[in-house]
C-alpha cells in the first residue's frame, strides 16, 4: 500500500505542478482552480489514499461502481461529483451520495433529481452539460445539451426544489467544428457561462479539461478540472 501511496503522491505532485504552471501562464491564482480526481474503475482504497494526500473532490461516472465506493468512503471529508450520463432509474441512488451532478442535460432528469433530492432532504448542485458536438436532436454523442438549450434547462434547475444551479460543464468534443480545438471549445464555454450568469449570478462553476487538456481549460478560465489517468494511471480496458 505504501508503494501505491508513493505513486499517487508523485502523480498528484506532477498534476499540481501542471495546474500551477497553467495558472501562472494565464495570470490566474492557483486557488481559482479546483482539482477533481476522477476515480472511476479504481478501488475505494485509492480514494482513501487520495483523501490522506489532501484530495477533497472526487468524481465517478457509473452508479453501480460509485455507490458502494462512496458508502465505503462515507467517513472521509470528500465532495462527490457524478460526471457520467445519468439514467433516471439511477437518480435515487446517485442522490444518496453525490454532492454535485455535472451531467444535467434534459428536463426529465431535472424532474427526477428534484424529486429524489426533496425525498432525501438534500440539496444537489447541478451543472448543465454542454455538447459542442450536438446533432439535430439537440444532444451530444456523450450526452449534453446544445448551447441553445442551456437557458431553458438552467431556468428549470434554478426553479426546482432540492436543486442548486452551479454552472456549466463540457467534454472536449471529438467531432464537429470544435474537434481538435479544445481551447476554442473551452473559451466558448466561458462565453456561455458569462451569458448564464446574467440571469443566474451564483452559477459560477465551469468544469472543463481532463488529463490531456487541463492547460487549455485553465487558460480559458475553467474553475474546475477533472483529472483521472494523470493521477491514478492508465485504466485497464473494460471488456
Amino acid at each position: 500500500m505504501t508503494d501505491r501511496k508513493d505513486e499517487l503522491a508523485a502523480n498528484l505532485a506532477k498534476v499540481e505542478e501542471r495546474i500551477t504552471a497553467a495558472c501562472g501562464a494565464a495570470g490566474r491564482a492557483r486557488e481559482d482552480v479546483t482539482l477533481i480526481v476522477v476515480t472511476k474503475t479504481y478501488p475505494a482504497s485509492d480514494v482513501r489514499i487520495l483523501s490522506e494526500l489532501g484530495v477533497r473532490h472526487v468524481a465517478e461516472n457509473r452508479d453501480q461502481d460509485a455507490a458502494p465506493k462512496a458508502a465505503e468512503c462515507s467517513d472521509l471529508p470528500l465532495t462527490w461529483h457524478f460526471v457520467g450520463q445519468l439514467q433516471t432509474n439511477k437518480v435515487r441512488s446517485v442522490v444518496g451520495y453525490a454532492d454535485l451532478v455535472q451531467s444535467v442535460d434534459r428536463s426529465r432528469l431535472v424532474t427526477a433529481l428534484s424529486k429524489e433530492a426533496v425525498r432525501a432532504g438534500r440539496e444537489i448542485g447541478c451543472l448543465i452539460q454542454v455538447a459542442f458536438d450536438a446533432t439535430a436532436s439537440g444532444r451530444g454523442e456523450r450526452g449534453g445539451v446544445a448551447p441553445e438549450g442551456i437557458e431553458e434547462l438552467a431556468d428549470l434547475v434554478a426553479a426546482a426544489p432540492g436543486l442548486r444551479l452551479d454552472g456549466l460543464m463540457t467534454v472536449a468534443p471529438l467531432t464537429g467544428e470544435y474537434a481538435g480545438r479544445e481551447q476554442a471549445a473551452f473559451e466558448r464555454l466561458m462565453d456561455l457561462s458569462t451569458d448564464l450568469r446574467r440571469g443566474h449570478p451564483a452559477a459560477t462553476m465551469v468544469s472543463a479539461g481532463m488529463s490531456a487538456d487541463l492547460e487549455q481549460a485553465v487558460a480559458a478560465g475553467a474553475t474546475h478540472v477533472r483529472v483521472g489517468s494523470a493521477v491514478l494511471g492508465v485504466r485497464p480496458r473494460l471488456g
